[in-house]
């Protein structure tokens, strides 16, 4: 069996990090629109294969020549593959040494540089045939990159739902019912990402802290506290949301309804009142107009016979 000759790459020459933005803040724009979840799938892929056997297992079949030509041509994929990565091992070698020492000089102080750096050096690795293979045979700082490469992707993360949280706009035209449930499906999904968070923090910041990684994003004055504040905005568009249902819900046969409806208005309020630690003037005059709407409540039911 003859293998095809893999033919060196030359040397790559890495371009420049990109510079410090010179202490933009964390909640700027990101014009960088990255893909983490395909990061995430492709290295669990590669999780999963190096957890599997390398020998193949060919089960019997009545064409043995159909099977022998398979395990010949994986043999010699495998090969040509194992040949790619030694050629980039033995011409990258001075390219792959050289981001290393960028990764180990690196520091920051605004995470949005720390995004930018890990954007760079992303595009950069996408040069060799197949990063983890080729890497492993270099001193390459892999702990610093893995912790800067988390952190950019919690970022940015926590931002994209920040932004979901306070762009999100209550369509009129949607059943209240909906539009309710909307709400409320977005409220778990931060409830869940912020409370995750919280869990891990102290480990993550010290991690950061290791390798020279801004933290202020991660403290209740950065993104998240920007996030329990989006929720805050979100709970009175909630609570007005229940208050114009209520205006439209008139009669006595409609009595129930307009008790259940208020107590959801009531429960989320509080809900989101806890999460975020308190409400800003514009909720708290939302809440008071639900409140209103229970004491008005209260003194008509009186007043019946």
């Amino acid at each position: 069996m003859k293998l095809a000759q893999i033919e060196k790459r030359p040397p790559r020459v890495p371009r420049p990090p990109p510079k410090a933005s010179g202490g933009a803040p964390a909640g700027s724009a990101d014009k960088v629109h990255r893909a983490p979840e395909l990061v995430e799938f492709y290295q669990s892929l590669m999780k999963r294969e190096a957890k599997k056997d390398t020998s193949s297992l060919i089960s019997s079949s009545s064409n043995v020549s159909d099977a022998r030509s398979n395990m010949i041509g994986e043999i010699e994929n495998k090969s040509s593959f194992l040949l790619a990565v030694k050629a980039d091992v033995e011409a990258q070698g001075d390219f792959v040494m050289s981001l290393a020492a960028e990764v180990r000089a690196a520091s920051f102080t605004n995470i949005e540089d720390l995004v930018a750096f890990v954007n760079w050096l992303d595009e950069e690795l996408s040069f060799l045939v197949d990063e983890r293979a080729v890497l492993k045979h270099f001193d390459w700082p892999e702990g610093k990159v893995d912790a800067l490469r988390e952190a950019a992707f919690e970022y940015q993360d926590l931002m994209k739902l920040e932004k979901q949280v306070s762009s999100f706009v209550d369509d009129p035209k949607l059943p209240c019912e909906a539009a309710l449930k909307k709400m409320y499906s977005l409220l778990e999904k931060v409830e869940q990402s912020v409370y995750a968070l919280l869990r891990t923090r102290d480990m993550a910041i010290s991690r950061c802290k290791e390798f020279g990684i801004p933290v202020d994003w991660l403290l209740d004055s950065g993104v998240v506290g920007k996030i329990k504040l989006s929720s805050v905005q979100l709970a009175r568009k909630y609570m007005k949301r229940v208050a114009s249902e209520l205006d439209a819900l008139s009669g006595p046969e409609k009595e129930p309804n307009r008790e259940f409806i208020l107590l959801q208005g009531v429960r989320f309020a509080f809900r989101v009142h806890q999460f975020a630690g308190g409400f800003d003037a514009e909720s708290m005059k939302a809440f008071e107009e639900l409140r209103g709407r229970v004491s008005g409540q209260t003194e008509d039911n009186k007043q019946e016979p």
